[in-house]
């Protein structure tokens, strides 16, 4: 059974690492428009104070160097995160975040750890702590949880990375089955709720990713037959321009023949031709012109 668990703990490392780098493509789009967009740091926050506090539990727990593995990774690519995340936010947010950090990542891990270093022992260290794992690990399944209400609101994925949900829901199952091969509850619980919580963001993914296509394929179309009554309404314009332009044209050509010529009494069967001719051009441009 322990090789078993061991096994099992090898893949929940894995994954729980897939679930650390998945923000990667988010950072690369944040420093390469230098800016966080809608992209919400929270998350990242939570995350770190989570992995840290995991680490520390299984520095407390007797055969914890899966936990601590993992975690400490988790802990330095959060670290890496959310320095990005304040560098590139906007100046108000900018504050409230390294409040946060100041609040959660040094005040209250630093207080957690001295108090139960200082004042408990043995198994009610190792429970203080994992309890408030647990907790953390809750708050970061949930985190995602104000992405899924944005993405019902605005029905667009945009900003609900699919890789980060798909590797929490696959995160929360195998360390749901590692936490009964050990029989530690602090791991079992939180990640069990969080295989729930992932299972909802995959399915409103899926729902609107095919809502955000459709629309998309609309508008699309839709700016292609713009185009083209542009077009043709442009063509149109023209066409009567040179036109109106020929008009013109001939128009100066009679005024002027008509002041090098001398009068005549009986207008000439060529005069009457060309008087036909302008009618008909004047009645060509008006309709070309027209509605």
């Amino acid at each position: 059974m322990a090789s078993l668990s061991f096994i099992v703990g090898i893949i929940g490392n894995i994954i729980s690492i897939l679930v650390f780098l998945s923000p990667i493509g988010t950072f690369k789009r944040i420093v390469r428009k230098k800016s966080t967009e809608n992209f919400k740091g929270v998350p990242y926050i939570s995350t770190l104070l989570s992995t840290s506090l995991w680490t520390f539990y299984g520095l407390l727990k007797p055969g914890g160097l899966l936990i601590v593995t993992v975690n400490g990774a988790g802990a330095v690519l959060q670290a890496i995160y959310v320095t990005l995340f304040i560098i590139f936010a906007p100046k108000d947010s900018k504050v409230k975040y390294l409040k946060l950090v100041g609040i959660l990542n040094i005040g209250f891990l630093g207080l957690v750890i001295a108090i139960t270093l200082l004042a408990t022992h043995g198994s009610v260290r190792l429970n203080i702590v994992g309890f408030l794992c647990a907790g953390l690990t809750l708050g970061m399944y949930a985190s995602p949880l104000a992405a899924m209400r944005s993405v019902i609101k605005t029905k667009s994925v945009e900003y609900m990375p699919f890789f980060l949900s798909f590797f929490l829901f696959l995160n929360g199952g195998v360390w749901s089955v590692y936490s009964l091969l050990i029989k530690d509850f602090f791991i079992g619980v939180p990640n069990a709720i969080g295989f729930v919580f992932g299972s909802a963001q995959l399915i409103v993914y899926i729902i609107y990713k095919n809502k955000s296509k459709s629309e998309k394929s609309t508008d699309k179309l839709g700016r292609k037959y713009e185009d083209e009554d542009e077009e043709e309404g442009s063509a149109q314009l023209a066409h009567g321009t040179i036109e109106m332009g020929t008009y013109k044209d001939n128009k100066k050509e009679r005024s002027l023949t008509k002041g090098w010529s001398l009068p005549n009494p009986k207008p000439s069967v060529s005069r009457q031709h060309s008087f036909q001719k302008f009618v008909k051009a004047h009645s060509m441009t008006v309709r070309t012109l027209g509605p």
